[in-house]
């Protein structure tokens, strides 16, 4: 059974309703306020994570067995999904898919300018090119005007990236996949159970693929990932190849050449006790995106604030501002304490590895503009309204 989501508006007016009164308290100048604070989620849960790992030494199921097993379940579940292969990490996940999907040299994979190169490192390993878009104006995912354009007769698949914890249009993308007869997959590594349109994100495409690298919503204690599918047939290839390509029968029994992408157990058992926890965390971004919402949106120097869709939930696993001057605020922040992040200072099609490409500023304008302005702020779901209201006092004073 998919757990039930609270919806976040009603959270968010009550939150604010206690906000509203609540005394602004002095801040805490030496105290340092983290980028992400794994170590406040682990103490929440210490009793049920650490008897978890060790019920994982007990057995010493290190390597699959049940835990991996359960967890699978687990996540198909709650996801609303048939199946999920659990993988090595989130960049595994994305190479097997489009392996299984029979990608390879002589096609092209269209994705965003704009994200982690995992997105885009894994087309190229399967032989395939890889084909950049820019992003809409007032998000950092792909715009699906760019993505109609970019198509060709050598275009197999477009990787619609849900970046930030943001859903991409991808209503539009998977209209223009099914028009032009293309894969659609989509890249879920920091949109966990967020929704576009009433529907989670990772349920339009083909398959869908996850990271739960330790800084994700949904985080385990080292690498790890997951592909989410419908299709029996993709399903049952993805597991065999992240298995050296193994006969599901027999591990003996090679079907094929394959990768060894395995989830090890001590991941699966951390993940199975964090996910439950998921929507709540969740929903607690959502209301520290309203509460910094309300603190910065006065604030000189600050360019544009996170706009999420009318018709989505943003699960906000990053909260990224543009600002003017960004090394000098971002300087100003490190000094005080307070961790931040940049994602991402190079865009995709201007690394090294891709000047084969020959790509211009001019190919990626809005990619290009964002590059120098984009800033990171602290959020994560125990993050409090004092460490809030000082991140935001910093901010004003860099303004």
């Amino acid at each position: 059974m998919t757990p039930d989501v609270t919806p976040v508006t009603d959270a968010i007016c009550d939150f604010w309703r206690t906000v509203k009164d609540t005394p602004n308290p002095t801040p805490t100048a030496h105290q340092p306020i983290p980028f992400v604070d794994l170590k406040a989620q682990y103490q929440a849960l210490k009793p049920d994570i650490d008897a978890a790992i060790q019920a994982v030494i007990d057995e010493s199921a290190f390597i699959r067995g049940r835990f991996v097993t359960a967890f699978e379940t687990q996540f198909a579940q709650a996801y609303g999904v048939k199946h999920c292969i659990s993988t090595g990490n989130g960049t595994d996940a994305l190479y097997i898919v489009m392996k299984m999907l029979g990608i390879g040299p002589g096609d092209e994979v269209i994705t965003t300018a704009n994200s982690w190169i995992a997105s885009s490192e894994t087309v190229t390993q399967t032989g395939a090119r890889v084909v950049f878009v820019d992003i809409e104006p007032h998000s950092f995912n792909l715009d699906p005007d760019k993505v109609e354009a970019a198509i060709t007769p050598r275009t197999k698949a477009v990787i619609a990236v849900h970046l930030l914890g943001q859903p991409a249009q991808i209503d539009q993308i998977k209209r223009l996949c099914d028009t032009h007869g293309l894969y659609l997959i989509e890249d879920c590594a920091q949109a966990h159970f967020a929704e576009f349109g009433g529907r989670r994100v990772g349920t339009f495409g083909v398959a869908a693929t996850f990271s739960f690298y330790p800084g994700k919503n949904l985080g385990a204690y080292g690498d790890a990932g997951a592909i989410v599918t419908s299709d029996d047939d993709l399903a049952d290839k993805c597991r065999s190849y992240a298995r050296h390509g193994a006969s599901l029968k027999d591990k003996h029994d090679h079907l094929m050449e394959g990768i060894n992408s395995r989830m090890d157990g001590l991941q699966a058992a951390v993940l199975s006790v964090k996910l439950p926890h998921v929507f709540d965390w969740n929903q607690k971004r959502a209301m520290a995106a309203a509460h910094y919402g309300e603190l910065l949106r006065r604030v000189p120097g600050i360019i544009e604030l996170p706009q999420a869709r009318p018709d989505a939930t943003h699960i906000y696993h990053v909260y990224c501002i543009r600002v003017k001057d960004r090394e000098a605020v971002n300087a100003r922040l490190n000094a005080a304490g307070i961790g931040t992040s940049i994602h991402y200072p190079i865009p995709l099609p201007f690394l090294k590895a891709y000047r084969y490409l020959e790509h211009e500023p001019s190919d990626f304008p809005l990619v290009w503009r964002n590059h120098t302005e984009i800033l990171s702020l602290p959020i994560y779901p125990e993050i409090t309204l004092e460490q809030q209201q000082r991140v935001a006092s910093v901010l004003a004073q860099s303004g």
